[in-house]
């Protein structure tokens, strides 16, 4: 398997580049001002998404931390934990996108470090499965992200670092500290760069807590808020039903925190461009992109679907989308909250800084994505 950080170059396995004949003081610092981390931060990544944890490890300035994890053939997995992590503040990278398959595998390297005498432990989960089942709709329902909250604390997790959240209000499952990041400035960077004209924010659901993250974007860029009011009928399923907000002769931006089946982005776009919209982008934190997801945003009028690397994209996608995806990287921001978190400073101030990120300008985050 190889990577490809932000800083350019191949490297295998999710390694961070090599640190010989590189001063320790030039590795971090800035205008963060991050210090420099010590031997006892490591990090460490499952199978879900080792480019982007190789990334994370390359910004901080150390390696990745030597984990085997393999499957036995009746599917059971293995995990051998390949140096020293006593007393150490270990932070493990692992979305849970295929929760059924990665959510396993997090909860075991978690146990393993804790039974290693880890310090503290820290589940820096960028994408958390299941979290759209976070409340029952009908009788007889599950609250699985309460249950995957659960399940984290007891497999002995200190942390949890985490990315846009569906919903707000899973913070509140989880009994130990939760570090609750976000995309969006990265996103308002690159549509600042862009200097788009008469920009609308568009919310493509009024009903499951989008309109925060919708109206953050619209008041990074200065820009007007729309809403669409849209019914789900079942699971995976959307109708638009209206549209509040002015958006005719207008380049509407679609805000939402995951494209999955690409149903609500697409009708909510055709809905747009009905009602005189001049363009249409799409932004997200998770390119989920399941199913269908791909052909409907090639047929649909979106010129373009910015998204995060929170998880990787699915196997194909880049090559059919081409020139109408744009990745941009979260690593800096990650590997600058698990700074902050392991010498206890604040993380509020780093989603506070004047320019996002603090220490990148919006045209650096416009040339430096992943693709």
């Amino acid at each position: 398997m190889k990577i490809r950080p932000r800083h350019g170059g191949w490297l295998p396995n999710g390694a961070a580049p090599s640190l010989k004949g590189r001063p320790r003081a030039s590795l971090r610092g800035g205008a963060l001002g991050l210090s420099l981390p010590d031997e006892r931060l490591k990090v460490f990544t499952g199978r879900a998404h080792p480019q982007l944890a190789g990334a994370v490890a390359a910004h901080i300035g150390i390696p990745v931390g030597e984990l085997l994890i393999e499957s036995f053939q009746d599917g059971e997995t293995r995990v051998v934990i390949q140096e020293n992590v006593r007393g150490v503040d270990a932070f493990i990278v692992q979305p849970t996108c295929r929760p059924n398959e990665s959510l396993l595998e997090l909860l075991i390297v978690v146990d393993a470090l804790r039974r290693a005498s880890a310090k503290r432990v820290t589940a820096v989960v960028p994408y958390y499965g299941y979290g759209r089942q976070d409340r029952k709709t009908r009788g007889r329902e599950p609250i699985t992200a309460k249950l995957i909250a659960n399940l984290l604390v007891t497999a002995g997790a200190d942390r949890v670092l985490t990315v846009d959240l569906h919903a707000g209000q899973i913070q509140g499952f989880f009994d130990i500290p939760l570090d609750h990041l976000t995309g969006v400035p990265l996103l308002a960077a690159y549509f600042a760069h862009k200097r788009l004209s008469e920009v609308v924010v568009v919310c493509p659901d009024a009903g499951e807590g989008g309109i925060p993250r919708a109206r953050r974007l619209a008041e990074l860029l200065g820009a007007p808020l729309a809403i669409v009011d849209k019914r789900r009928p079942a699971p995976n399923v959307s109708e638009v039903v209206n549209v509040i907000g002015t958006v005719s002769g207008k380049t509407a931006i679609l805000m939402d925190d995951i494209i999955d089946t690409a149903g609500t982005i697409v009708h909510a776009a055709a809905a747009l461009i009905d009602l005189g919209a001049r363009e249409v982008y799409a932004a997200c934190v998770h390119p989920v992109l399941s199913g269908q997801a791909v052909n409907r945003l090639l047929a649909s009028p979106v010129a373009e679907v910015v998204v995060c690397n929170t998880i990787p994209l699915p196997v194909g996608v880049a090559e059919r989308m081409q020139a109408r995806l744009r990745v941009l990287s979260i690593a800096d921001l990650l590997g600058d909250a698990i700074v902050r978190v392991h010498e206890d400073r604040s993380i509020t101030e780093l989603m506070t800084e004047a320019q996002p990120y603090g220490h990148r300008s919006c045209a650096e985050v416009a040339r430096t994505g992943v693709r």
